[in-house]
Order: structure tokens, then sequence, then C-alpha cells
């Protein structure tokens, strides 16, 4: 990589002293080319408020007054590559030594309050396009190449605070593009910012606008959300501003399971605990279940949204949720497929949701190895995972009950590790395949090979391993007490013909 220049930024709209920052020499570069054009450019946007956080960021982008067939020239003959897909909006993109820049025209932008597309008006002033982005603190810009801060809306200041706002009325903003009111979720999440009230107000009176907006922009907000520094922060504000009512209703609805006895735990709050602690249960970049995780995270928000649709009060006062968890794997399945999600993602969540409750018992009772050889093989390559939802999902205030808990989970894991030192739990098949069946008991491929291969994984699950010759055994044994077969020949709707 090329040397690093460090210069000092020139504040124009901010009274606070000048700040020290690297610029990537790709930038300077860039700047000098259209200053030399006659032009116009800046970068802007996330990469300048990352600037100011001691972030690096390999996706630059910038914005000048020249339209994409002027810069198209600019760059013509310097850019490894570059590509027009953005034309329409003003927006080129490029490949320089490693960096993925954007370069889009000034512009004003405006949705249509009915449409999800926008409508593109080119701009004439870099402090217009500043306006019309989302919230201040990406609404600063550093001209280039003299690295002068143009901040008309004290995004630095906000930045400092550690406050979110908007550049002009927080409705005008959310009116322009809905999508910002999830960013701004998003945003508390990943920065650890708050919200200004103006901007918790808006986003609670339009919520709905929401329902414009497409259901894969959502979704990537939403996956940034969760896999940021602080989910809970981003899952609160969209619950308390009502806007989980449309992109996450099942999440909004655990609020209501708090009875009006107080006589069950919140299960909102508890959901957001799980959460929390499965975050602190992720592994470092070399570990089992590297951070951030979304299946572990998202598995651990949604894990009792079966509650409210099982909830029943018991004789007595109590409260019970049976099955809750075979319900939720199914809502999971249905809000993942809605949010445009794909296949392996939603299968993943909605399988850690399903098995969350199945350890409970082994304290009490103990298990016997085929129920630990299940218990692994069902999870699969989830186990990890499934681990760390199982530990954060104890978040009772009895020390004794946790502590019980968390020293049975370490028994359970012991008797895992053992299992796996003698067994391929990983990886558990039957004694036979399914050409030793067919060879076993003379029968051609169909239906009955499926048959007979369930039957000794059952048994490979109950007893473990054994030789292919006492494998054998069993099969024959169980063929011939099948009363369907007559002479041990299979009958007509077993075998192929």
């Amino acid at each position: 990589m090329a040397e690093e220049n460090t210069q000092h930024a020139h504040t124009t709209a901010v009274g606070s002293p000048p700040e020290r920052f690297t610029v990537e020499p790709v930038a300077l570069e860039l700047g000098r080319r259209f200053v030399g054009a006659g032009f116009e450019v800046s970068l802007v946007g996330g990469p300048v408020r990352d600037l100011f956080l001691g972030r690096r960021s390999l996706d630059l982008d910038f914005t000048t007054n020249a339209s994409p067939d002027e810069t198209l020239a600019v760059i013509k003959g310097w850019a490894d590559a570059h590509w027009e897909i953005g034309r329409e909006f003003g927006t080129i993109g490029l490949r320089k030594d490693g960096f993925q820049l954007e370069v889009t025209t000034y512009r004003a932008e405006a949705y249509d309050p009915e449409s999800r597309k926008p409508v593109v008006a080119f701009g004439s002033s870099l402090t217009g396009d500043l306006k019309r982005r989302d919230f201040s603190m990406n609404a600063m810009a550093l001209r280039l190449p003299a690295l002068e801060l143009v901040d008309p809306f004290e995004g630095l200041s906000d930045l400092h605070a550690g406050i979110l706002r908007t550049p002009g009325a927080p409705e005008d903003s959310f009116s322009d593009d809905p999508l910002r009111m999830m960013r701004a979720a998003r945003f508390a999440s990943q920065l650890k910012v708050d919200v200004a009230p103006e901007v918790r107000a808006a986003m609670a009176a339009m919520a709905e606008r929401l329902t414009i907006v497409s259901a894969e922009r959502i979704r990537e907000e939403l996956v940034k959300l969760i896999n940021g520094a602080a989910p809970r922060a981003g899952i609160d504000l969209l619950v308390e501003s009502g806007i989980a009512d449309v992109v996450l209703p099942e999440v909004s609805a655990l609020r209501l399971e708090v009875d009006e006895h107080h006589r069950h735990k919140d299960v909102y709050q508890h959901s957001l605990t799980v959460l929390e602690q499965a975050v602190a249960l992720e592994s470092g970049p070399d570990g089992p279940v590297p951070s951030p995780d979304f299946v572990l995270r998202f598995a651990a928000l949604l894990h009792d949204i079966g509650k409210p649709a099982t909830r029943r009060f018991e004789p007595g006062g109590g409260v019970s949720f049976r099955h809750h968890d075979v319900v939720g794997s199914k809502l999971v399945k249905k809000r993942m497929r809605e949010l445009r999600f794909d296949n392996e993602t939603i299968k993943a969540v909605a399988r850690l949701v399903e098995l969350h409750m199945r350890f409970y018992g082994y304290g009490d009772a103990g298990w016997t190895d085929s129920a630990v050889r299940r218990y692994v093989t069902d999870a699969g390559p989830l186990l990890e995972r499934l681990h760390r939802l199982t530990r954060s999902d104890v978040t009772t205030r009895n020390q004794r009950k946790a502590e019980r808990l968390a020293f049975a989970y370490d028994d359970l894991e012991h008797r895992i590790a053992e299992l796996a030192e003698q067994e391929e739990l990983a990886a558990i098949r039957p004694d036979l395949d399914g050409q030793q069946i067919m060879t076993v008991l003379g029968i051609k491929p169909g239906p009955l090979v499926g048959r007979a291969y369930k039957f000794l994984l059952e048994e490979r699950m109950e007893n473990g391993p054994v030789t292919e010759h006492e494998a054998s055994a069993k099969l024959l044994e169980w063929w011939a007490a099948q009363p369907e077969f007559e002479a041990g020949a299979p009958t007509e709707t077993g075998v192929d013909e």
C-alpha cells in the first residue's frame, strides 16, 4: 500500500478544534484528478464519520458536481475497473488499488409517498447534497484534495455527543426514504448512539411508511442491526417506536407475556437478555462461533416467539407454554421467508429455536448415551451454537438454580466430549450402508432399503457402534420379525419390480 498521508482537517461549520486523521492516498489522488479537470469532489458520508471514529474503510463514497459522463472521463485510464449499474441515479462505481469507490453527482432525492423507488434529481451544491442525507453525522464531507471539512448540520458535534439527528426535519427525511427509520435503529446498535427525541417521535408516527419498502432492504438493515455492538438497544428502539409491529411483530408480541399477577417473567425483556448473553458467548475469529454470528443472535432473540400462541393459565395460577419451541420454529420460518432470507439461514435459525428446550430435564433425570447421541445428531453443524443458545437462555435471578443448570450443561458437554472420543458423533451413520443392506437381505433398491436403514440408524443411536457381523445379525432378526414379509420375501409394495 502507498504511504499514508496524515493531515489536519479544517472545519467550516463546527467550532471544535481540528482533528487529526488519516486519509487514504487513493482518495487524495482521485481528488487531484477531479480538481485538475475543473470539478469539485468530496469524500462523504460514512467514510468521513469513520475517520473521526478511527475506523478504516475499503469502501469509499464521493460526491461531485461532475455528471456521470464527466466522471467517466475523469477516471478513464486510472481506475482498475468501473461499472455503471447506478448511472441513472448519478453513481459510477470503480475499483482502484484494492478499494471500492462510488462517485455520485450532487443530487436532491425524494420518494413518491406510494412508491418504493426514488425520484432522482441532480443537485448543484455540496450543501444541498448533504441536506438530503439520512443523519447529521453522515452529512459531513471532506473536500478533496484540500481536506476541508464541510459540516453544515453539526454532524461532528452530534458524533462527539453520541446523538443521532437528521439534517432537517426527521419527518421529511423519513418521508424521502422510510428505510432510514430502520437505519436509525441500526446505528443505535452499531455505534451505541442515542436517538434524539424528535427522531424517536417521528419514527413512532411514521412506522407504517415502512410498508412501502422492499423486504430485501429491510432484511439487510435488520442483519446489520443484529450484528451490531449493541443489538439490544436497536431492537428496543424498533419495539418502542412501533416499527417492530411492521417488520418483526412476533417480537413486539412478547411484551404481552407479563401476566396480570406477575407470576411469570417478562418474556420480552428475557429475550433481550438472552440475546445479550449469546453475544457475550461468541468466540473469536478462530473459535467455533466467530463474532458476530447472525444465526445465533437471531435465534436468541426469537427463541420464545411461540409463547404468545401457546400460553395457558393453569389451575392454581401457573402459566404454561407447552410446545412453544415447535410453534416458534414455524413462526421463525414464516417471518424469515417474508423477509426474503435464504433457505440455509432460515433452516439454521428455525432449527435452533426448535431445539432450544431439548436440554431441560437433563439435570434432573440424566440422559442415556442414546439421548446424548440424538442431541448431537439433531443439532448437527449447529451444535456449538446450540450450546451457546441453551446457556444464554438461563436468566433466572435464583443463583442456586442458575448454578445447577450451568453444572448440568457442563456435564452434558463433558458427556458429548467423552462419546466423541469413542465414536464419530458428528457424522453418525448406521453400521451398514445401503449396498450392504441390499446384499444381506437380498433385495433390490426401493422403499424397503430405506426402512432397513432407518432401523439400523435407530440401533446405532440406542446402542452405539457394532461390528458389521453384529449389525447384519440384527438386521436379519428385524427382517424376520416383519409380519408383511413372508418367508423373508418382500411384498409387492416393497421392492421395485
